[in-house]
């Protein structure tokens, strides 16, 4: 049962989110941005983002197969290019964040493929489906029914 709707408790504050979110939309090379989506959102346990973005990506065009590596992409690294995997490697960095931070190993792969301003914006996206999957987490969000 979901414990509440933020968006109607607290509109200004799920309004800034979306803004983010709409910045990151027009800032992160779509693929790149459903792949991290959906990443995070598989280390985070959220259903209901795991299927959104699943089924944008679909929409979009994403191969299943890709879609399903996504859980296990360190094991699929043919299915994935080098941006892609330096972009996967930074999410579950972030999204783990634990005592050490992101590795500077981590990081420098990054760097090495992306602008500083495209990673600038991945950093963002990253830290934006992290906030949505902790609402969506919190607040018991399920994804809707069968579609």
């Amino acid at each position: 049962m979901q414990r509440m709707r933020l968006f109607e408790v607290a509109p200004q504050g799920y309004q800034a989110v979306s803004g983010l979110e709409k910045y990151v939309q027009a800032n992160v090379d779509h693929t790149v941005l459903e792949l991290v989506k959906l990443r995070a959102s598989i280390l985070n346990g959220c259903a209901f983002c795991v299927d959104m973005h699943s089924r944008d990506a679909l929409a979009a065009g994403e191969s299943t197969r890709r879609l399903f590596a996504v859980s296990a992409w360190r094991e699929a690294l043919s299915f994935f290019n080098e941006r892609e995997q330096t972009a996967l490697a930074l999410t579950d960095a972030v999204t783990r964040l634990g005592e050490h931070g992101v590795s500077d190993e981590v990081w420098d792969a990054a760097a090495k493929v992306w602008s500083e301003k495209d990673l600038a914006d991945l950093v963002l996206a990253i830290a934006t489906i992290n906030v949505w999957n902790r609402i969506a987490v919190t607040t018991h969000t399920e994804p809707p029914a069968q579609v």
